[in-house]
């Protein structure tokens, strides 16, 4: 879990400013619990701009989950998504940052990118 989680935290925080998140603010705190123990990331968006940091305080929203999902989640092998509709994940606030979010996780790793329905052709 550390060496990817820690980079893709690392990397959010590197990157400063994320046109993704353009219309974006809040704060969303990661709690990933392994038995007793948890692992707080919180991060928070101002208008595009993102700071990470490991702090456990208020956050608009909470996502909990374990620290193996969240590995998938960042390496684009689950889909986060998917997971909180499975009950894998589970969200406290507003659950429309997760969205929002959610758009700066990587695709599949085996994806060929968009596709796109053109009539007669399947």
């Amino acid at each position: 879990m550390a060496d990817t989680t820690t980079r893709f935290f690392e990397d959010l925080d590197h990157r400063g400013y994320e046109p993704l998140l353009a219309k974006t603010s809040g704060a969303l705190r990661f709690d990933l619990h392994e038995g007793p123990q948890t692992t707080h990331w919180l991060v928070r968006i101002d208008r595009g701009e993102v700071r990470v940091s490991q702090e456990d305080m208020e956050a608009d929203t909470v996502v909990g989950t374990s620290p193996e999902l969240f590995e998938d989640l960042v390496t684009g092998r689950e889909n986060g998504l998917a997971a909180l509709l499975r009950g894998d994940m589970t969200v406290t606030g507003d659950p429309r940052l997760v969205v929002q979010v959610e758009r700066i996780f990587p695709g599949p790793p085996y994806a060929q990118g968009p596709h796109r329905y053109r009539k007669g052709v399947q």
